[in-house]
């Protein structure tokens, strides 16, 4: 994790450069990610979260050792260097299991953060915020820190035993729901400079009273609230004026630099922005497989035009059948109801048809659409009605026509804003 280190030594003595979590466990959206840092020689930071990979296989069915072996051999394929790609584990503590008493939520915790330790994982957020049963609501502060302090020790312990690289952790409790809000207010108000301080200093006297004095140097991120959110349909945007306060008082805070969750759907200037004030981490994830849906939808009417109804693979019919008869992944999350409801199943910023791409039935037809279009590649004009980007990357040689390539390049819209944020592309493509 030394370039990680490198990386924010470089920040805080005032250049303005940082890097993007990608959180995604998508192999498309994985493969668009390791594409960008191939094209721009720069790191490229994957992270899987507690609730898709954990010791039980997570929503994604993937153990950290699953995921770490997976996004390696995507990087191998693509000739993406090892010393180039970096894996965190982002909510690490007992958000999956809140619903037990503490003492068995820790627990499982523990095994948690020790599996993503043990599978190669580098850079580990402590999240311990959450409440559990029989705890108060709100957890207190110091509690909060006391849990982190003990999951730290947990993964130290781990590190030592397996070897390698020493972990780097974030901290800090200030974190928006994964995923995007479920309603917004017209504007957030952002961590005061104080909170922050007191986040820190909580943290560090509660590692030194379990002996971690000599990790806290490894501590190298604090979540907090920049103001930036997202639900359904809205986005509130980065201000900077309002997070003045914030971003002088990490500048006294030797090796430490903000980390921004939420950050998708910013403009793009936003994100320059975000990070010439110190929220150098930016954690991204809906926005790319929110980018992966456009590109599936598009080929999904391409197909249908191209080859008919009978021979299609009517992918998109197929997600939204299934997301009628499994809601589970989205409705405790939409509550609207008749067309509003058809409208956030299908476009919602949040982009909660992400959890179904991997259904067995969906996967089925996904791989339907991309052998047809493969097989038999559609002409220009579709192309251009329905992915006109794409298209005019197809006539300058710099795609493809297979629908991988097409579906990659439309994330890659993406990754290359934040890209230029971060200091890793100077011009557009």
């Amino acid at each position: 994790m030394q370039p990680l280190r490198d990386l924010i030594e470089r920040h805080k003595a005032g250049e303005p450069v940082g890097v993007y979590a990608v959180c995604s466990a998508h192999p498309l959206v994985l493969k668009a990610a390791l594409k960008q840092g191939v094209a721009d020689n720069s790191l490229v930071l994957i992270e899987a979260t507690s609730n898709q990979v954990n010791q039980d296989g997570g929503y994604t069915g993937l153990t950290p050792a699953d995921f770490y072996q997976l996004v390696c051999s995507l990087a191998d394929d693509i000739g993406l260097s090892r010393e180039k790609l970096l894996l965190g584990g982002d909510h690490l503590g007992p958000n999956c299991w809140q619903h037990l008493p503490a003492d068995e939520a820790m627990e499982k915790s523990e095994t948690l953060i020790a599996a993503y330790v043990e599978a190669g994982f580098r850079k580990i957020h402590l999240d311990c915020s959450m409440s559990c049963a029989g705890d108060p609501i709100p957890l207190g502060e110091n509690m909060v820190a006391h849990r982190a302090a003990r999951l730290c020790q947990v993964a130290e312990q781990t590190w030592q035993r397996v070897g390698g690289e020493a972990p780097l952790y974030i901290i800090g409790t200030e974190v928006p729901v994964p995923g995007g809000a479920h309603e917004l207010e017209e504007e957030l108000a952002v961590t005061e400079a104080g909170d922050a301080a007191q986040t820190l200093d909580m943290h560090q006297t509660a590692f030194a009273a379990l002996g971690l004095d000599a990790v806290w140097d490894r501590v190298i991120g604090l979540v907090v609230q920049p103001g930036v959110e997202f639900d359904h349909h809205k986005i509130i945007h980065y201000a900077a004026d309002k997070a003045t306060a914030l971003s002088r008082f990490i500048e006294t805070v030797p090796g430490k630099v903000f980390e921004a969750h939420s950050t998708d759907y910013q403009a793009d200037t936003a994100y320059c922005e975000l990070v010439r004030d110190h929220f150098a981490i930016l954690k991204v994830g809906p926005a790319l497989t929110f980018a992966m849906r456009e590109a599936l939808f598009a080929l999904d009417s391409v197909e249908r035009e191209w080859l008919g109804e009978h021979r299609a693979s009517h992918l998109r019919e197929t997600v939204e059948q299934v997301m009628r008869q499994e809601p589970d992944y989205w409705h405790r999350y939409y509550s609207n109801t008749g067309h509003q409801r058809y409208l956030d199943c299908q476009y919602s910023f949040s982009d909660r048809i992400r959890y179904y791409w991997s259904h067995p039935v969906v996967d089925a037809a996904l791989k339907t659409m991309m052998q047809n279009l493969t097989e038999l590649p559609p002409p220009g004009t579709l192309l251009s009605q329905y992915l006109p980007n794409q298209y005019r990357a197809v006539i300058r040689g710099e795609i493809g026509i297979d629908p991988e390539a097409l579906i990659i390049d439309k994330v890659m819209e993406v990754t290359r804003i934040y890209s230029r944020a971060c200091g890793c592309v100077t011009e557009e493509k």
